[in-house]
């Protein structure tokens, strides 16, 4: 389980295992940019640019999540992504939480 929250309504951390990332770093496709470019003159969406997007924030959660799990987490609380330019030619995408052990709370002891 992933959240942005710093905790998980019905459950109880019971073990902080430390901040995990995912990370990727991109070259920008000189074609596409063109394209990109010529398609924001006219208005519109950029397809490539947010499938490109997508694709990346997918790729570092998937990284962020898998060193939650080498660490014996069953949940991440406090995720958030970062993104940066580097260069003017790269993009970085980074996805960041915290790692914990979680367990549902005893409704019947509330």
């Amino acid at each position: 389980m992933v959240v942005t929250t710093n905790d998980v309504p019905g459950f109880r951390i019971e073990q902080v295992l430390g901040e995990v990332f995912g990370l990727t770093v991109r070259s920008r496709n000189a074609f596409s940019q063109m394209g990109a470019g010529f398609k924001s003159m006219l208005g519109g969406e950029l397809r490539g640019m947010t499938k490109a997007l997508v694709d990346s924030r997918n790729e570092v959660m998937g990284r962020m999540i898998g060193e939650a799990q080498s660490r014996g987490a069953n949940a991440i609380v406090a995720m958030r992504f970062d993104t940066s330019e580097m260069g003017g030619v790269w993009t970085e995408i980074c996805a960041y939480g915290t790692a914990v052990r979680i367990s549902p709370v005893d409704q019947q002891h509330m």
